[in-house]
């Protein structure tokens, strides 16, 4: 047994989609000049009043019922007390008690193991702005200020830094589904912080721990999360003592470096906000946003599975994205052949997507093109082999692969004639091999396949191929003369 095993939660700030800010009109579009989408309320100016957004309350429940929360009629938003020059207000408008939605659970699955991860709660909250270090001098940048935001807080529930990384891909992968937040990690739309402490195996109590702050990718959870378990465990194997402390990430080094101590909540100073109301929500709100809500990706995977079926791995990762698992409906719904459609999503047309940094949706090779290809290929008239070969021009370009083929005269050849006289040339060429397959040595079948391929320039069917050399090759042979 280890002498420590790791204890996780994360935090996970989650920019909403939203057109405008959480208190005020002002736009919250990225890439905008710095400080042009500002306005008194968002930059803390005296006497001027929040006025709170209602679609950012939506989506904070919408989110708060994907992750199976409770979602609170009456919340209220507090002013959590701390000084950055990028914070305008010189406070956050947060939720601390109580909060929109809380006690909820998302499950996840990690090497094959079922782990249930608690939700603590979801609040809204307003983004601070931004301050750019350059030669020396710091810069704000007040865009960001007050754009709409939920926390998402775990339990300490997992115990690796594979699971905080799977956490995170299915938090990312569930709220962009229904469309809570756009999910743009590189614009920073979801970030999140990674708590660890480590402690004796199956002990009640738990560990001092360091929070790593705004992880915007995936791999960089884990990266800081194995790293900053490695670090306390040498620590403690020292003799030394792990200090309560907020870390930054360096992704050159891969390591943690110290930025400050830990704030406990006391010394956030919370207290409600004067300047607004309670949140109330009507519970038949609450159930028509329920009633309303996509479909989530897990239900949607099972259904796959069942409906069409997929293997659960095939399943699991063309539902994790709504995007792709509505190119794939439409596909397979076009071609008959769902199976076919899944594998060539999954070994082809993702890995293209991944390599030119598109959605399966923004794809040149559309979902009809696809299934077009799914026809040709299960028609006869074009063979897997090549279909995977053209599969990167096809995606370039988004020509119709029927016409793709016929012009490169890649259709395949499947005319029984035809194909025997290559056969029966082949046969008549390795003799001994064809006394080995009959002697037991069943598998030079492949070889035979692989010299009539070859002849045809790769254009044979290989089903027919198959079928002509089986017949030939198991008839008995004729009397010696």
């Amino acid at each position: 047994m280890p002498a420590y095993e790791a204890v996780i939660g994360l935090e996970i700030h989650v920019r909403l989609n939203t057109e405008s800010k959480l208190f005020c009109s002002c736009p919250v579009s990225f890439g905008a000049a710095p400080n042009e989408q500002v306005c008194e309320v968002c930059s803390g100016m005296p006497g001027a009043l929040p006025r709170l957004n209602g679609k950012a309350v939506e989506l904070a429940v919408r989110a708060g019922l994907a992750l199976n929360c409770a979602v609170n009629a009456y919340s209220l938003f507090s002013r959590k007390n701390y000084f950055y020059p990028d914070l305008p207000d010189g406070f956050q408008t947060s939720q601390f008690v109580p909060p929109v939605c809380e006690k909820g659970f998302l499950d996840i699955k990690v090497k094959g193991r079922n782990r249930r991860i608690g939700i603590t709660r979801v609040h809204l909250e307003n983004d601070a702005g931004k301050c750019l270090h350059l030669g020396g001098a710091t810069l704000v940048d007040l865009n960001r200020a007050g754009t709409p935001l939920i926390e998402i807080v775990s339990e300490p529930d997992m115990r690796s830094a594979g699971e905080a990384a799977e956490f995170m891909r299915r938090i990312h992968a569930l709220l962009v589904a229904i469309e809570v937040t756009d999910g743009n990690m590189e614009e920073g739309s979801l970030r999140c912080d990674v708590n660890v402490s480590l402690r004796p195996p199956g002990a009640g109590s738990l560990g001092t721990r360091s929070e790593t702050k705004n992880l915007n990718s995936f791999r960089h959870v884990q990266r800081a999360a194995d790293y900053e378990i490695a670090r306390q465990r040498a620590c403690l194997e020292d003799g030394g003592a792990v200090l309560q402390e907020t870390r930054l990430f360096d992704a050159e080094t891969q390591e943690t470096h110290a930025m400050r101590s830990k704030e406990d909540a006391h010394d956030y100073r919370y207290f409600p906000n004067p300047d607004l109301p309670p949140i109330l929500i009507d519970p038949e709100r609450i159930e028509e946003w329920r009633r309303t809500m996509p479909e989530l990706p897990g239900p949607r995977a099972a259904r796959f599975a069942a409906d069409y079926g997929l293997p659960d791995e095939d399943a699991e990762l063309l539902a994790a994205d709504r995007d792709t698992a509505d190119y794939f409906e439409t596909a397979a719904s076009l071609c008959g052949n769902p199976r076919r459609t899944a594998a060539l999503m999954r070994g082809e047309l993702l890995r293209e997507c991944a390599a030119a940094g598109v959605k399966a949706g923004e794809a040149h090779l559309t979902p009809p093109l696809l299934a077009e290809l799914v026809r040709l290929i299960d028609g006869g008239a074009l063979n897997v082999r090549i279909a995977h070969e053209i599969f990167p021009e096809l995606f370039a370009s988004g020509v119709s692969p029927e016409r793709f083929a016929a012009e490169r005269n890649l259709v395949q050849l499947s005319d029984s004639d035809a194909l025997e006289a290559v056969v029966d040339r082949v046969l008549s060429e390795y003799p001994a091999e064809i006394a080995g397959y009959r002697g037991g040595k069943t598998r030079l079948l492949s070889f035979f396949v692989g010299k009539v391929m070859a002849g045809t320039g790769g254009k044979a069917n290989p089903a027919v191929v198959n079928g002509l050399l089986r017949a030939k090759l198991d008839a008995a042979p004729g009397p010696q003369v």
